[in-house]
């Protein structure tokens, strides 16, 4: 009986390490996903800033 117990504590500890390298990668990813979208917000930015440095050059 004692052995069983052993491998459902084992089972139980393992499910448990799953769990949380599950919540880790979900909480990357979210972090990972924000940190893209900022970029892509930035870049889009900086890109209408030099279209419009281009377009003033252009005119003058």
């Amino acid at each position: 009986m004692a052995d069983t117990h052993s491998a459902v504590d084992r089972v139980d500890a393992a499910l448990a390490r799953i769990e949380a390298a599950i919540d880790a990668r979900a909480r990357a990813g979210d972090a990972l996903a924000r940190r893209h979208a900022a970029l892509k917000a930035r870049m889009a930015e900086a890109v209408s800033a030099l279209d419009d440095v281009i377009a003033r050059g252009s005119n003058g």
